[in-house]
């Protein structure tokens, strides 16, 4: 992924549109893909910020703490010790009808600190 523009040339793009040129214009003339400079100025007239969005991270497991399924998947583990994740999005898809990625619960596990490293004693 490349680097966002920084807030400078964001800002000397927003001007050059607000003094009459147009995106198109702007974006030949600072040498950008014109939707660059288009989706620029759109983020500027629609929320007045000038810096970028935040790039990368977690985005989805948030939508399982939404609907609540956090607190229950604690009880999963505490019933079956040795559950896996893809036992646990099995549950949750049988308990709600939602679907979740393994990927996504592994996550959420490991923002509550509930992860499980496996180890040569633990099968024991």
């Amino acid at each position: 992924m490349t680097k966002p523009l920084s807030d400078d040339f964001r800002i000397r793009i927003i001007s050059a549109v607000d003094a009459g040129m147009s995106c198109r214009a702007a974006a030949d003339r600072f040498s950008v893909v014109p939707s660059t400079a288009i989706n620029v100025v759109r983020r500027h007239r629609e929320t007045g910020e000038i810096s970028s969005k935040p790039q990368g991270g977690d985005r989805r497991s948030g939508r399982v703490e939404a609907q609540a399924q956090a607190a229950a998947i604690p009880g999963l583990i505490e019933n079956q010790r040795d559950i896996t994740l893809a036992e646990i999005v099995e549950a949750i898809f049988e308990t709600t009808g939602e679907r979740f990625g393994t990927t996504t619960i592994w996550r959420l596990l490991k923002r509550h600190g509930q992860t499980f490293k496996k180890t040569a004693h633990a099968s024991e």
